[in-house]
């Protein structure tokens, strides 16, 4: 089938997939959830089936952002689901913060990283670290989807060593002027406003809530990725910027802010990152049950079985690792080391799947008809963003020796 759809004002022919996928749970690690969290699961999979699913690899190979995508994210709670209900927001818990990142990357990367930017990245440290003013201002209309926010915080020279940044800020009256620039910016050329990181005059951290419309600022789009191509990209820049007094976030100072937040993100991640190894699995299966050789279904082949069988192992301790992790998140215990060893582990496994599946796949496996190439060029930025694979080595390397490896 095909349908015509439309993106950014345009009508584009997009070719309509359906979405046959099945959820995989070996260890019954659903007797470990309660009700709401399957509740929720299930409605971000119906909604990713109806709206992701048929559209994503068309959007993915035109590197075009499907913006539409931003409000049905809102209705169905996808922004800040864990942050309280009475700033708009969904009032869940961090297991289903959880599943409903792990739903969305079974559809796409790219898509998780919608979401997640939003609610960890710009909603969180707002009701984290804003005023009583900046949380009723901002928290509901980035819920509802009426504002998209993004976060600065890497820079063009400064990313896995954010305390090296440059982007600065002086005082002027009442007001203060921001220079510098951001690099690596999900949601950036799209956003309404940014929260940003920037050193005061005595060289302090501090974050700050940039709109859109303020002289000074802009947000140029990158361009040329083979990776998250369905995602939109770009930089921050700012040229003397205004920023009010009030704009800055009053309760943080400091580098503690903005690692607070990417630890929020982190766990997401470690979270989406099953759902793109799934989504790997199911189709891997799927085909080598379908697809005959030399008489007999792939599946029937002992290499076939061991790469399936070590698939759904892997994913298995994953999701029991992600699963310890929320109820440790729960009780308010997930420390940021267990969260990195998280994301590290259970992004490296989708991508190992990713990369086993479309070998299961044949020459099929490199065609937009499956999803494992596309979810392996998405793995390979996930791997690096919000801490690269061999930094979040090097925080459990130092949580356990007590030894910090990074100077």
């Amino acid at each position: 089938m095909s349908a015509n759809v439309k993106s950014n004002g345009a009508v584009a022919h997009v070719s309509q997939k359906t979405d046959r996928y099945q959820y995989h749970d070996y260890y019954n690690i659903d007797e470990l959830l309660e009700e709401d969290h399957i509740l929720a699961r299930e409605a971000v999979r119906e909604w990713v089936k109806k709206e992701v699913s048929p559209i994503i690899e068309d959007y993915s190979e035109r590197a075009t952002c499907p913006h539409h995508l931003f409000k049905g994210l809102a209705e169905i709670g996808a922004f800040g689901p864990s942050l309280p209900a009475e700033y708009g927001c969904g009032g869940m818990d961090e297991i289903a913060y959880g599943i409903i990142m792990q739903e969305l990357e079974r559809g796409d990367s790219g898509i998780r990283s919608m979401a997640s930017v939003q609610g960890s990245l710009v909603m969180y440290p707002i009701y984290r670290f804003g005023s009583e003013a900046q949380k009723r201002h901002y928290l509901p209309k980035l819920a509802s989807g009426e504002m998209i926010g993004c976060f600065g915080l890497t820079e063009p020279d400064h990313g896995s060593n954010p305390s090296g940044m440059v982007t600065n800020i002086r005082k002027d009256g009442n007001d203060y002027i921001l220079n510098g620039a951001k690099m690596w910016i999900t949601n950036s050329p799209v956003a309404d406003m940014a929260v940003v990181w920037a050193k005061d005059e005595e060289g302090r951290i501090r974050g700050m809530i940039v709109e859109r419309g303020m002289e000074g600022f802009t947000t140029p789009e990158i361009k040329g990725k083979w990776s998250l191509r369905a995602s939109i990209t770009g930089e921050l820049v700012f040229e003397d910027v205004r920023i009010p007094a009030e704009n800055l976030l009053p309760d943080v100072m400091g580098l503690k802010g903005p690692l607070s937040c990417l630890s929020k993100a982190r766990y997401g991640i470690a979270w989406g990152a099953i759902g793109a190894a799934l989504d790997c699995y199911d189709s891997a299966l799927r085909y080598s049950l379908e697809r005959e050789q030399f008489g007999k279904p792939l599946a029937g082949f002992q290499l076939t079985q061991k790469k399936l069988a070590e698939m759904i192992t892997e994913i298995t301790k994953a999701q029991l690792l992600a699963w310890r992790l929320g109820t440790l998140a729960n009780k308010g215990k997930a420390t940021p080391a267990q969260i990195s060893m998280a994301k590290r582990n259970n992004v490296h496994m989708a991508l190992e799947i990713a990369r086993e599946a479309r070998q299961i796949h044949g020459g099929m496996g490199i065609t937009n008809e499956y999803p494992c190439m596309r979810h392996m060029m998405n793995l390979e930025t996930v791997l690096t963003y919000e801490g690269t694979h061999d930094i979040h080595l090097l925080i459990t390397g130092m949580d356990v020796t007590g030894i910090n490896a990074f100077k």
